[in-house]
């Protein structure tokens, strides 16, 4: 540790500190410090969306993944993308017109029970605790290797901190820290990426032609096989990451930041943008941690290879890049963090306390209140679950994660919009349905279980496929198919159409004067 790596750290962790602190400012109510108030602009929530993004399972899971397996790494660079295409033309303009403050307002604009809101507030706090663990193990592997810390310290240290942000300046501090590291990012990625080209003379071709004699897997490196040797698990994986956006709560959640439908389709073409932009260039940081670092050292830093953009940067510019890439990749997970516990708090406070357990008789105080107390406790269990999983990619982790939100959240998003047979049964239906399968396959799957020991336990998996998702997709939309069908409920079409016209105009037809 030098003097250079502690201001790069106290450099950002102050920027972000003085952020909190003036959020904290305007943090007065539960909307401010669900939604921000609904201030922010589509530029400023597109960025606040790509840090979402751009987290430690994107910087250092899918860089580690290329350069451990190639091609096959890319898939989630590619997954990420498309995803957003789902969200613009589907989700976005509904969600926000007929949402308040979380996932489960939008799906209880229709279906006004408890336990419907109680099973999206279960799927929303799993797929949380999914996301924190994989951006704590990011953060621990990252300053372990920069400091020479205990990794139990590591996940302390970010866990604390990104509490801080979320019990202090909510949503608001939340935005502009995502959108703050969001751009340092950006601006880190291209300085490698333009370092890395320069080391193959600024050609491309010649990147291409040098990593296929660059690793022991010749040629294989840059065909698809290399990690996922069976078809259906790459087709697995895919569907997992363009359909999960569809579902991922803290995504969602972000659309009522800002004031209309429209300005939330302007936000996720900001976010289409940039992802694109920055998951492209995670195709430099691969190969060139492949080719200029090695696979050998970096499996031995970290067996996951978690840290192969980090030690890239230490080829390419010593410990000045170094210590800056790692600052920025600190800045990146302590913002993703915020937004979960923030997402995983509003589930617990919102969702099960207020609206279910105080049935919405709650004053802005007390409201508040039970946010933090919520935040602290996602918090603390993700911290808790992170300390035993340091030997997991990240990029599985929230694959994983990805999985269960197009299981169980996306066949209700879209039913529950677009389909006017969809009943209450038919929700509880596909949300269980989705999340206990994926639970249950993933349990039993390869990374899980491993012959070799590469896994959390040793032994042979029962489940083939790394992400289940091919299976838990269907199963979610036929479960709310057939859950609705079977269902001895009739379906109240009077709500169904006020539901379509509100979330295609934002108005309430009760609302209207004839």
């Amino acid at each position: 540790m030098n003097i250079v790596t502690i201001s790069f750290f106290l450099g950002i962790v102050g920027l972000t500190l003085l952020v909190t602190y003036i959020a904290a400012k305007k943090t007065s109510n539960a909307k401010d410090f669900y939604t921000a108030g609904g201030g922010l602009t589509g530029w400023q929530n597109g960025l606040a969306i790509s840090g979402d993004y751009l987290s430690a399972a994107a910087f250092l899971g899918v860089s580690g993944a290329i350069a451990l397996s190639g091609f096959d790494g890319f898939f989630f660079s590619v997954g990420y993308v498309v995803a957003n295409l789902v969200v613009l033309y589907m989700i976005a303009e509904p969600l926000r017109n007929l949402g308040k403050y979380t996932l489960a307002d939008m799906i209880t604009a229709r279906f006004n029970e408890k336990k419907v809101r109680a099973m999206a507030a279960i799927s929303t706090i799993t797929i949380v605790i999914l996301y924190m663990i994989a951006q704590l193990v990011g953060a621990g592997a990252l300053i372990q290797l920069l400091f020479g810390i205990d990794y139990w310290i590591a996940v302390l240290i970010v866990g604390t901190m990104m509490t801080v942000y979320v019990l202090f300046g909510g949503m608001t501090a939340t935005s502009w820290v995502q959108i703050i590291k969001a751009c340092l990012l950006l601006f880190g990625t291209a300085l490698m990426s333009f370092l890395v080209l320069r080391q193959f003379d600024f050609s491309i071709v010649t990147m291409f032609d040098k990593m296929a004699t660059a690793t022991s897997y010749g040629d294989s490196f840059l065909v698809p096989g290399l990690k996922y040797t069976n078809g259906f698990d790459s087709i697995s994986v895919l569907i997992a990451l363009v359909l999960g956006t569809g579902g991922l709560p803290h995504i969602l959640m972000r659309f009522f930041t800002v004031k209309d439908a429209q300005t939330a389709r302007t936000s996720i073409s900001w976010a289409t943008w940039i992802t694109a932009i920055f998951f492209t260039l995670t195709i430099f940081l691969g190969f060139g941690a492949a080719a200029f670092v090695g696979i050998k050292e970096i499996i031995a830093a970290n067996a996951a290879g978690n840290t192969a953009a980090p030690l890239l940067a230490e080829f390419l510019g010593g410990n000045v890049l170094l210590s800056f890439i790692c600052a920025v990749a600190f800045a990146t997970i302590l913002a993703v963090v915020s937004g979960l516990v923030l997402t995983g708090a509003s589930a617990i406070s919102h969702d099960i306390y207020g609206e279910i357990i105080k049935k919405g008789v709650l004053t802005e105080k007390q409201q508040v209140l039970a946010a933090r107390i919520g935040s602290i406790s996602i918090a603390v269990l993700s911290i808790l679950l992170a300390l035993g999983a340091q030997s997991l990619n990240v990029s599985f982790l929230v694959s994983f994660a990805f999985c269960i939100a197009a299981s169980a959240n996306l066949p209700v998003i879209l039913y529950t919009i677009y389909w006017k047979n969809f009943t209450s049964t038919g929700a509880i239906a596909a949300t269980a349905t989705g999340l206990i399968s994926c639970i249950i396959l993933g349990a039993i799957g390869p990374n899980i279980w491993s012959p070799t020991g590469n896994a959390i336990f040793v032994g042979t998996p029962l489940f083939p496929l790394t992400n289940p998702a091919i299976v838990t997709v269907p199963l979610g939309f036929l479960a709310g198919y057939l859950g609705s069908k079977l269902s001895s409920r009739k379906v109240d079409l009077e709500i169904y159409e006020e539901i379509q016209v509100k979330s295609s105009t934002g108005i309430n037809v009760s609302d209207v004067s004839h």
